[in-house]
């Protein structure tokens, strides 16, 4: 399948929920989300039945996210059905890893092959004010579980933030000379409900090559990401660029939210509803979000705010 642009869309992102047991500070306000109706999210069925009718157009990965997709109650119940689905190869998840201790390996037994994991610091009094009621603690906990449960990656996703974590920049770096994952680094998006931050907030990916000059390009392909190498690392430094270098040329994706809307981009505010329709009503609806992808999200900066007309929780980090 694709697009007015020739890209070919392969790869959905599924927001399974807007709800998260923390509330960082770049994805949600404190008071925490306006819980919706039960009938206006989509059904655990309506969910499968977007994920068949995404594999009869050609796509073949789909990542889990939410807000927090561990809060879902049925959320192995789901991955074991979206790895039943015949054309799916792959099934992502991201998580920020604080419930992960009891759930890795039950995550991997249901199918999920490949898992993302939120660390923007290894501080915890730091890790504490940005996510304003995590525990790193628990999140390291998470993480030693997540390597332990046989996935085929294990990727660290840190966002960027000028007087926040730059300074973490060569620690963070060190993950991957302790064990066999990646360490990406990515630019914070100036999402419409998130103005917290300052323009000197805002940093380019080029701060992280600034701060590991003995940094090496590395051969290995990771979409979206810039791999490098640490001498002698285990896993690469991936470097994310949605403002400073956009990947838009190349993008391959969609995006489902939670409350069954499609997006074609993440910084667009243009949807395509599908809850409630069979599968036929949502293969049309696939169709129609990848003719109307745009070509690219436009400018974007601490003035020029993302279109998306969502927080990032509501759209699925």
């Amino acid at each position: 399948m694709r697009d007015r642009f020739g890209r070919e869309i392969t790869y959905l992102r599924i927001s399974v929920t807007e709800r998260c047991n923390l509330r960082c500070r770049y994805c949600m306000p404190e008071e925490g989300i306006c819980k919706k109706r039960h009938d206006e999210m989509l059904t655990e069925e309506e969910l499968l039945t977007a994920v068949r009718a995404a594999a009869s157009l050609g796509m073949r990965k789909i990542r889990l996210t939410g807000g927090e997709p561990l809060v879902k109650r049925n959320l192995l119940s789901i991955c074991e059905g979206i790895s039943a689905v015949p054309g799916i190869e792959e099934l992502c998840l991201t998580t920020n890893a604080t419930m992960l201790t009891d759930m890795a390996e039950e995550l991997r037994k249901a199918g999920v092959s490949h898992i993302n994991i939120s660390l923007d610091t290894l501080d915890p009094h730091k890790y504490a004010w940005i996510t304003r009621r995590g525990s790193l603690r628990e999140a390291m906990e998470g993480i030693e579980a997540a390597l332990g449960a046989g996935f085929e990656k294990v990727k660290f996703n840190a966002v960027l933030i000028g007087g926040f974590n730059d300074d973490e920049i060569p620690a963070l770096a060190e993950l991957t000379r302790k064990w066999p994952a990646d360490m990406r680094f990515i630019e914070m998006m100036p999402m419409s409900g998130n103005k917290e931050f300052g323009q000197e907030a805002y940093i380019p990916y080029t701060k992280v090559l600034e701060a590991l000059p003995e940094l090496v390009p590395a051969a290995d392909s990771d979409g979206v990401a810039k791999l490098y190498r640490l001498p002698g690392a285990l896993g690469c430094v991936g470097l994310i660029s949605p403002i400073n270098a956009h990947f838009c040329r190349s993008c391959n994706r969609l995006r489902l939210t939670s409350d069954g809307k499609l997006k074609p981009c993440l910084h667009s505010a243009a949807e395509f509803p599908i809850k409630g329709l069979d599968e036929a009503g949502m293969k049309a609806q696939f169709e129609a979000a990848v003719y109307g992808k745009p070509e690219w999200h436009g400018n974007l900066s601490v003035v020029e705010r993302s279109h998306a007309a969502r927080r990032m929780n509501q759209i699925g980090g």
